[in-house]
């Protein structure tokens, strides 16, 4: 296997894993809202909610939200305001969207540097929910690996970008 065919397939892969994370995410989603349905309907009828529901909600949610982050990054799925680019050309447009990847690429290392030590520090200190005890450090694992997938699909998005610019095109 050559070096073109060897990144070829590692970006394969990279894609695959950012695929699957989001996937991850949405099943995530459809568990919380089953739980939110069950515990509603449990409150209704046997005004017994599940304890502690709101807390794997907020939690849950939080996770899943950063699990579509790097799916959102390699799909250019983010926010625009394509009103300033309408007119613009494709290598204004490949600059543009080279300028993001860069921007979210940094914000993806800031990021993931910084929780790092938020999650050594929630490790280091023990702080639990109040009503079910889930330790908050159980959060950080999954935002940890969703920036470190964000990074890779930045540097990805922006490798796009910095080819469609030598070729002239997007």
């Amino acid at each position: 296997m050559n070096r073109g065919e060897a990144r070829a397939r590692l970006v394969r892969c990279a894609r695959a894993a950012i695929r699957l994370w989001a996937l991850a995410g949405g099943a995530l989603l459809v568990a919380i809202v089953l739980l939110t349905a069950y515990s509603a309907g449990a409150n209704l009828l046997l005004h017994r909610p599940v304890p502690g529901d709101f807390e794997l909600v907020e939690m849950g949610i939080a996770v899943a939200v950063a699990c579509f982050l790097p799916y959102c990054q390699l799909t250019y799925a983010n926010v625009t305001v394509d009103i300033f680019t309408a007119r613009a050309g494709p290598r204004l447009l490949a600059a543009l969207a080279l300028l993001a990847s860069l921007t979210a690429l940094l914000f993806a290392a800031l990021l993931l540097w910084r929780m790092g030590f938020g999650f050594l520090d929630y490790r280091a200190y023990q702080e639990f929910t109040p009503i079910i005890g889930i330790p908050l450090w159980a959060v950080f694992p999954p935002f940890l690996v969703s920036l470190g997938l964000l990074l890779v699909a930045s540097l990805l998005t922006a490798a796009e970008q910095v080819a469609a610019l030598r070729r002239g095109s997007t």
